[in-house]
């Protein structure tokens, strides 16, 4: 799929507490609120349900434990405990009430941004929005509607539990006694890990070749207005994008989706069903969109892409420019911030500041992370060297000219305090924040009407739950 709306990799907010006090380890702590976030769409709402649980005025019925376990089990994980399970909602509950109580800000537009998010997952999974409709039994609006309070109430607890921590910090006294307490043979073991910077700059097509792709458009365009040919025809012949040139150009789109291209999206939701555009000019090129069908801020529609040749004599250009900022790098004319931030045409890198980012977020990756083309410039390189200009074609397609930076290489080794600090600091200060969070709770719980139902008070670890019910009660 072209990245007019890059692919999203689904992601859920955690709310981590620590094992030791609320018997949950972390791995199910996650599987739990991703439930919590999901509410699995593939079971049905049951009309007469039981209630379990009780935080304030939040609820906690009997079908979303079963619902829970259940889900676990099809994403090819062991059964939790429904004792586990029911601790877990308990506490996500009880920071939704107190989040409400401090009037924790939650945006309806991140709500909509992550419900949307979520939907294009399973469309994705699922192969179309028709077939996702099918297997759920609800139409793409219910589900929506579906994930709406799950979601808000899944960023409130996390907003209350970002509140609690926001002023725990560490110091480097406290980040050498955890590491200290760490048994030997427990310290992590690192592969070579590298940090990379890179500046792209992609070759500007000349004027006569970007004029061909516009003529190209509104003939196509009038092609079709006249009968002559059909949209999704054209679209499997011309078009530039291979992520919908098969399916005709067609792509369904909401407009709450953030990651398409800003003008692509102004252009689609001022047509009408069955009108084309004009020809429009986004960061991947030229594009004309047939409106195909419209329902609310949900659409579908199809475009034909072209993406105006580039030539040698372009790429020269480019690569004559990308060496004279190389020379001014290496001169210390110029940092490599500040070169990212004047010359690179990555839309990423200003807020990478140009490094090569691994899908958790972090600046150090392994070979097998790496672009190939990436792998390729880094065999000659020294660290703090940079490579030569070099010509390479991007995930879309499309020729690009960049230069590498190698910041930092380690080799093999045992974690340590020299070579590791950060990591072992992080870890540190994530534990600090969950002794913070302990003592929060600690003294919170007591202020919270609390009522379990009596098929769960076997369950050991909701005494803490059990003892505050019966003072309330």
């Amino acid at each position: 799929m072209l990245n007019i709306g890059s692919s999203s990799t689904m992601s859920i907010d955690e709310t981590n507490f620590d094992p030791h006090m609320f018997d949950m380890n972390r791995t199910l702590l996650f599987f739990v609120f991703l439930l919590i976030g999901l509410n699995s769409f593939s079971q049905q709402k049951v009309v007469a349900d039981k209630i379990v649980g009780i935080v304030g005025d939040k609820i906690i019925l009997k079908s979303e434990i079963s619902t829970a376990i259940s889900d676990v089990v099809r994403q090819g994980g062991q059964a939790p405990e429904d004792c586990q399970v029911i601790d877990g909602m308990l506490i996500q509950k009880a920071l939704v009430v107190q989040a409400e109580k401090d009037s924790i800000p939650v945006s309806d537009d991140d709500v909509e941004a992550e419900i949307d998010q979520k939907i294009r997952y399973f469309i994705g999974q699922y192969g179309s929005k028709e077939a996702l409709e099918q297997i759920s039994g609800r139409t793409i609006y219910q589900l929506k509607e579906d994930f709406r309070q799950p979601i808000r109430e899944q960023r409130m607890a996390q907003g209350m539990r970002n509140k609690v921590v926001e002023n725990v910090r560490i110091t480097p006294t406290e980040v050498k006694e955890y590491y200290d307490k760490i048994p030997k043979d427990s310290l992590h073991f690192y592969e070579s890990e590298l940090q990379v910077g890179e500046i792209v700059m992609y070759p500007k097509a000349s004027r006569d070749i970007e004029k061909l792709a516009i003529d190209d458009l509104n003939e196509y365009k009038r092609k079709v207005e006249a009968g002559i040919n059909k949209f999704a025809d054209l679209a499997r012949l011309y078009s530039d994008d291979p992520g919908s040139r098969d399916r005709g150009g067609e792509y369904d789109i909401s407009r709450g989706d953030k990651q398409w291209d800003p003008v692509f999206m102004a252009a689609v939701f001022r047509l009408k069903d069955g009108q084309i555009s004009p020809v429009i000019k986004t960061q991947f090129g030229y594009h004309i969109i047939q409106m195909v069908s419209r329902n609310g801020d949900d659409a579908k529609i199809r475009h034909i892409l072209r993406i105006p040749q580039i030539t040698d004599a372009e790429i020269n250009i480019t690569i004559q420019k990308l060496d004279s900022v190389r020379t001014q790098l290496i001169d210390g004319s110029i940092s490599f911030g500040e070169a990212v931030v004047k010359y690179s045409d990555d839309p990423q890198a200003k807020f990478t500041a140009g490094l090569k980012m691994a899908r958790d977020g972090s600046t150090y990756l392994t070979i097998d992370q790496l672009d190939k083309d990436v792998v390729k410039l880094l065999g000659n390189l020294k660290v703090g060297s940079y490579s030569k200009p070099t010509v390479f074609t991007d995930d879309r397609g499309k020729k690009g000219v960049h230069i590498i930076e190698l910041i930092s290489k380690s080799a093999p080794h045992r974690e340590n305090l020299q070579d590791d600090y950060n990591r072992i600091a992080q870890r540190a200060l994530e534990e600090k924040k969950q002794k913070a969070l302990e003592q929060w709770f600690t003294s919170k719980i007591p202020t919270f009407y609390i009522l379990i139902d009596k098929d769960y008070q076997h369950c050991h670890n909701l005494d803490k739950w059990k003892s505050v019910m019966v003072s309330n009660n």
